[in-house]
């Protein structure tokens, strides 16, 4: 079984696969480090000396060489992927799995100030501008996201409320 956690950055998927990978006794896989494993650079280094276009190509056949794998696992996909190269319809046609996690713009800033300087595409940002950035950048995925077989609201419920959803919600 490969289920597939997309959303904004900010939104769990990292912290949610792990521990439902750990309850159901399955690999975790962040595609965001495999990608950085597999190139040898982190992706801020890569953005800085291969470019985006670089980057999404990783991406995509990293993507593609996970899911083409068919090992059982749980996999977070990072916030940009299913915006690009037809991720979107690649997950949805390979796994019957794929969960959204839903966040509000509000509770993503929350979230995120305090990450500001670990996350490259929101460093830059003045603290005041991060809702703007946040919403504007979420308006343009949320119609990749929606796609999802699963749209799971995360705001104010804690890991396990939202593995337990997941779960009870695996095909």
């Amino acid at each position: 079984m490969q289920i597939v956690l997309v959303g904004y950055m900010g939104s769990g998927k990292s912290v949610v696969g792990q521990a439902l990978a750990n309850r159901l006794q399955l690999p975790f896989l962040d595609l965001d480090d495999y990608i950085e494993q597999e190139v040898g650079k982190d992706i801020p280094e890569i953005f800085r000396q291969k470019g985006e276009i670089f980057f999404r190509k990783k991406e995509h056949e990293f993507l593609r060489e996970v899911l083409d794998s068919k090992d059982d696992l749980v996999l977070s996909a990072g916030g940009g992927t299913p915006c690009y190269s037809g991720n979107m319809d690649l997950l949805l046609n390979t796994t019957p799995n794929v969960f959204y996690l839903q966040m509000s713009v509000p509770a993503l800033t929350a979230r995120l100030i305090g990450e500001k300087d670990h996350r490259p595409m929101i460093s830059h940002l003045r603290p005041e501008d991060l809702q703007e950035y946040i919403g504007k950048h979420l308006f343009e995925r949320r119609p990749f996201y929606s796609r999802a077989h699963h749209s799971i609201p995360c705001e104010g419920k804690s890991v396990e409320e939202i593995v337990a959803a997941i779960a009870g919600k695996l095909v």
